[in-house]
C-alpha cells in the first residue's frame, strides 16, 4: 500500500520547526530544507510535504545526538 503524502502550509511548517519564515526560505534556497510544492501551476501558493518536514526535524535531532556522542569519546 502506498503512503499518501499530506501537504502542509507554511504556518504548520513554522510550528513544527520553530524557525522563522525568513530563515526557512534561506534554508530552502541553500538546499538545507525540503523545497515546497507549488499547489497550482503558475500560482504562488506553496505547501510542504509533511513527511519531508518531519524527516528534516529528525535529522536535526540525529545531528545533535551524533555530536554529543563524539564529544563523549
Amino acid at each position: 500500500m502506498k503512503i499518501q503524502n499530506k501537504l502542509i502550509r507554511i504556518r504548520s511548517v513554522l510550528d513544527l520547526t520553530g524557525i522563522s519564515k525568513s530563515y526557512l526560505y534561506q534554508l530552502v534556497s541553500r538546499g538545507d530544507f525540503p523545497r515546497p510544492v507549488q499547489l497550482v501551476k503558475g500560482g504562488k501558493s506553496v505547501a510542504w510535504i509533511e513527511s519531508e518536514v518531519h524527516s528534516w526535524v529528525e535529522s536535526r535531532i540525529q545531528d545533535r545526538d551524533d555530536s554529543l556522542m563524539s564529544m563523549a569519546i
